[in-house]
């Protein structure tokens, strides 16, 4: 019997006939992209992949994606792929929402998905904005912001996506610009590698209603310098010069120059992504100089799915049923005459 041979996918049969319809300049096109070209080496079927989205600009992913999938309901995306998820496991599921749709709206799915780890994806669109319905504020956006919907400077204090989804308990959570394709298509693939609910957020620029809003961490002349880009086992060392580090002093992080006061690059922290402890995780999730980008948690748990296996083996094993009749006579009974 001759062997089946395995398609080697290109990022070509991912893309599907639909014309790409978002604003011209906008991360999306990146992302989609980075996104197509991480599926073919992530090892799995076409056939195997979903993307489920809520509504929004990020929502229309599903149709850009030669896949299955589907466009469903505002807040509502992380129901349906769990459902997706546990009616068939063996599925690829990835949810595509920003951070209107799943802060606001679909915040209470958000937070439960991530307690529960189930084995899917979370890519996470922050433009700090309502991009879709043209520029209100959105869960994300900053304290004196302008928006459509508050032309005198917004009142509420933003959500911060890592720090309320580490609250929330989720076992991995990476961070990136929308403006960096390589490091993303890798994240996507590790996203899809580690077992349990990945979440990465995209810093997402809406060019027509918040050009700029991350511009200070993003753009190429600073990068390198505003971000620290996290790999597990590497020291947390950044800047153009590479002469740039974080140190624990007392309770907090601080930045340090290695060469100046005495400090080396042994003084320097050594990232941990697996580490069970998630507050380090939590502080670096919290900075701002410098932006913490990459992998900054990855800590392999056991999944929902793996949790509802053990207790339904428990049961069984304990039961004095073998079959339903048994059960449904195994008590008292009404005898109708």
């Amino acid at each position: 019997m001759q062997d089946t041979i395995e398609k080697k996918y290109t990022f070509k049969d991912f893309a599907s006939d639909q014309e790409v319809r978002w604003c011209p300049g906008c991360d999306d096109y990146v992302i989609l992209r980075a996104m197509q070209k991480a599926l073919p080496d992530m090892g799995v079927k076409k056939e195997d992949v979903v993307f489920i989205s809520g509504i929004g600009c990020s929502s229309r992913f599903p149709y850009y994606i030669d896949s299955y999938g589907m466009h469903s309901i505002h807040g509502r995306a992380a129901a349906i792929s769990s459902g997706v998820k546990l009616a068939n496991p063996d599925l690829s599921v990835w949810m595509i929402t920003g951070d209107g749709d799943s802060l606001a709206i679909g915040g209470n799915h958000f937070i439960h998905v991530l307690r529960r780890n189930l084995n899917l994806n979370i890519i996470l669109f922050n433009n700090e904005i309502y991009g879709l319905t043209k520029g209100q504020f959105s869960p994300t956006s900053l304290i004196g912001q302008k928006t459509k919907s508050s032309p005198y400077g917004n009142t509420q204090p933003p959500f911060h996506p890592g720090e309320l989804a580490l609250g929330a308990q989720a076992r991995f959570f990476a961070r990136l610009g929308g403006n960096s394709p390589k490091e993303m298509t890798s994240l996507f693939v590790e996203a899809e590698k580690f077992n349990g609910t990945s979440l990465i957020e995209i810093l997402q620029n809406c060019v027509i209603f918040n050009d700029g809003c991350f511009t200070q961490f993003t753009d190429k002349k600073v990068r390198e310098d505003k971000q620290l880009f996290l790999e597990h086992g590497k020291k947390m060392i950044f800047g153009k010069e590479k002469d740039k580090g974080l140190i624990l002093d007392a309770l907090k992080l601080e930045v340090v120059t290695i060469g100046e006061n005495g400090v080396t690059e042994a003084d320097i922290l050594v990232h941990d992504a697996k580490c069970e402890d998630n507050t380090l995780h939590q502080m670096l999730a919290k900075l701002q100089y410098p932006l913490a980008t990459g992998i900054i948690r990855s800590y392999e748990d056991d999944t929902f799915e793996k949790r509802e296996a053990l207790l339904h083996e428990e049961v069984k094993s304990k039961s004095k049923f073998s079959k339903v009749d048994e059960l449904f006579f195994s008590g008292e009974t009404y005898e109708v005459k």
